[in-house]
């Protein structure tokens, strides 16, 4: 069972011919309306490989639809709890080359107490997968109780903020990072110089870094696998960190080796990218796999 202790969102896409830049008003040519969080987007992709997954987080009474989609789906909702006030959601651009612009607005997210960390880990047992992202509140405590409850602790660090390197970051097992956040916790722009100073940083932890179309890379323990992206024409990036993330860990937990959860999560991370929307372009395992 892997535990998903994340962010909910509602996506509002906006199709531009560029982003926008400052003092511009630039109409749209359409608009949409997806689910989406990096947390639903997770799990979504975690159920879609193979994983049995639990959901917990905190939803406004606008995100019901949320719930239902993550219920639908397969992913355990007994821990996604409604609550009064708005939902988090994304304003998103999206270019004509397929590439994205966010401003997030936290909400229901945001809202995430002591209280809440401890019922959800009552729940959880020594040895099971915790997935966090940087999306909800009261990560930092999260992350000392999860780790003193003997949990295999999964930071995807996105999105990387000033906060994050006062978090307790000797807690985590496994941090699953692009280009930026790699940078954002190392000082090193370069993928070799990123990979060895979080070896010498966070010993005990795997890390893994995706570099787009450059492939991904697995490293940690005195071993480094990298798997080369699946070429594909793009047509919406949004997801693809988060198809990523979800069928690299559900093909781990599953045993399965370091080159066969690359080589999993970037063909699936390839075909996301090949449809619009976030949480809807994510892929079942049969089309992965075939």
């Amino acid at each position: 069972m892997i535990t998903n202790f994340g962010s909910c969102c509602i996506d509002h896409v906006y199709a531009v011919p560029h982003f926008v830049l400052p003092g511009e008003t630039l109409p749209c040519t359409q608009y949409d309306i997806y689910p989406g969080g990096k947390g639903l987007n997770q799990s979504l992709a975690l159920v879609n490989g193979g994983a049995e997954v639990r959901h917990a987080g905190k939803i406004g009474k606008d995100g019901r639809f949320l719930k239902d989609l993550l219920t639908e789906s397969g992913v355990d909702t007994s821990l996604l709890e409604v609550i009064d006030g708005p939902s988090g959601h994304a304003n998103i651009q999206v270019t004509p080359e397929g590439e994205n612009s966010i401003v997030l607005f936290g909400g229901a997210n945001r809202q995430i107490t002591v209280a809440d960390l401890e019922r959800v880990l009552s729940d959880c047992s020594a040895g099971d997968a915790l997935l966090i992202q940087n999306e909800i509140s009261e990560l930092p405590e999260l992350m000392k109780r999860a780790d003193a409850a003997g949990q295999f602790i999964v930071f995807n660090a996105a999105p990387i903020t000033a906060e994050v390197e006062r978090y307790p970051l000797e807690t985590i097992s496994m941090f699953i990072v692009n280009e930026v956040e790699g940078e954002g916790l190392t000082g090193e722009t370069e993928p070799a110089a990123i990979l060895t100073e979080m070896e010498k940083r966070f010993p005990r932890a795997v890390t893994v870094l995706t570099l787009g179309e450059a492939g991904a890379w697995c490293s940690g323990h005195g071993t480094r696998h990298h798997q080369s992206a699946t070429p594909v024409d793009a047509v919406d990036t949004t997801a693809a960190g988060d198809t990523f993330t979800g069928f690299f860990l559900s093909a781990w937990v599953d045993g399965a080796s370091p080159e066969a959860c690359l080589s999993r999560a970037c063909r699936a991370a390839g075909i996301a990218v090949t449809r619009p929307g976030a949480a809807t372009s994510i892929p079942k395992r049969e089309e992965v796999d075939a």
